[in-house]
């Protein structure tokens, strides 16, 4: 079969794509950015292209005929790809839909792992432990990792482990075998109008999964639920949050696999080398993260805090509209306590709504407890200097970041 992806350098699409080609089609796909995602997929000998004006996508189909369309939830309706394959009548679907069909084609049983935070870390350790195991897996993550590629479809595999999003409720095109849930706390606005609207899909996705796990403090209930209340002390790992998602992967991995001691399984988390952009070490004293809630951020900077007594962030908001809601939900208070500098630039966009005011980071800064140690900057030679600066006197930074920042980051590591 011959499968065209658009958006395919992106995280949710661009391992989508992998596994079509392990799967044995023909893949290509198109997007804007050259991104390291789209590298990775060049490398594999994949059709990519920069060109998204459906010039590319008529070529491909010209020569070889599409026989599927796959696109993200965020592609807009009026986007060329879309439309040049509504006006050719070429089957379309969204990711989850040829996910479930490659898991259906050979019975796998779905490890779902979803949640507010932890989700792709959980992943990453789940995917880590078991390959160390000698377990033969297919999975899926959002993210690119260190120890192998973000996405891998081997048609012997008893376990189809996949980082089901909440975005666009995507976890609820899913009904897993085993349902993991990271932590709950409110976020994704855009699709989620209420607090309650959003703990009731995680409440639906348990209840459609034959059994699942979740943390007690989160308060979900349901039959086929089992809770867990604390953290393994036989997990090493820095971070608390890494202890507990690690936790939730060991006994996840002792419901599906319990013949495999509890202590092969501790050992192989207690080395998981983690993912990028998860506390990803750049350089000396150098490192990016994930981190754009502020749950997220409070555990980062404690996460950075047992390597170094003086932590400096940068920060980059990640959309808008979910800044709009969180200062709703009481803003950022005291999740940079801890950092000794943080330096606030502006926040990345990304699905906006247009008459929504862009807040800037003065605006976002006086929801903080205080801001006497937080200064607004931008991605410019000037913050670079700075990073340099501190890092040279010893300092640990980290820049926080869903959005461009991570590349800008990168580039300032290579060029120091």
């Amino acid at each position: 079969m011959n499968i065209f992806f658009s958006g395919i350098g992106g995280v949710g699409i661009g391992p989508l794509a992998m596994l079509a080609q392990d799967a044995g089609h023909n893949v290509f796909g198109s997007d804007i950015v050259k991104s390291p995602m789209f590298q990775d997929l060049e490398k594999r000998g994949i059709g990519v292209s920069l060109d998204q004006s459906g010039e590319y996508f008529h070529s491909v189909n010209q020569s070889l005929k599409i026989d599927l369309f796959v696109y993200t939830a965020a592609l807009p309706a009026d986007h060329a790809d879309l439309k040049y394959a509504q006006e050719y009548a070429i089957p379309s679907v969204k990711r989850h839909e040829l996910i479930n069909k490659l898991i259906e084609h050979k019975n796998m049983k779905l490890v779902a792992i979803s949640g507010t935070h932890g989700k792709t870390t959980t992943t990453g350790m789940f995917i880590w432990a078991l390959e160390k195991l000698g377990v033969t897996i297919s999975y899926s993550i959002g993210t690119r990792l260190s120890f192998g590629p973000p996405a891998k479809y081997d048609d012997t595999s008893e376990f189809f482990v996949y980082e089901a999003d909440e975005f666009d409720r995507n976890m609820l095109k899913f009904k897993p075998y085993l349902a993991v849930i990271t932590s709950l706390s409110y976020d994704h606005s855009d699709t989620y109008k209420t607090k309650e609207d959003y703990k009731k899909a995680f409440k639906e996705f348990v209840d459609q999964s034959t059994s699942s796990l979740a943390w007690e403090k989160d308060g979900l209930e349901s039959n086929n639920l089992e809770l867990l209340t604390s953290v393994n002390p036989q997990i090493t790992l820095a971070g608390k949050h890494n202890k507990a998602n690690a936790t939730l992967v060991l006994a996840s991995i002792r419901r599906l696999l319990p013949s495999i001691p509890e202590m092969k399984i501790v050992e192989a988390l207690n080395v998981f080398p983690g993912t990028k952009r998860r506390f990803e070490k750049l350089a000396t004293n150098f490192y990016t993260d994930y981190a754009h809630h502020p749950v997220e951020i409070a555990s980062t900077i404690e996460l950075a805090k047992e390597l170094s007594d003086d932590v400096v962030v940068i920060y980059q908001p990640h959309q808008n509209v979910r800044q709009h809601q969180l200062l709703e939900d009481g803003g950022y208070e005291d999740c940079f306590r801890g950092a000794q500098k943080v330096y606030w630039v502006p926040t990345y966009l990304s699905r906006e709504a247009e008459d929504l005011k862009t807040l800037t980071p003065t605006d976002l800064i006086k929801s903080t407890s205080d801001s006497s140690f937080i200064e607004v900057a931008k991605m410019n030679e000037e913050l670079a200097r700075k990073i340099r600066f501190h890092i040279k006197s010893g300092s640990l930074v980290v820049g926080m970041s869903a959005g461009d920042l991570d590349d800008w980051l990168r580039q300032t590591a290579d060029n120091s």
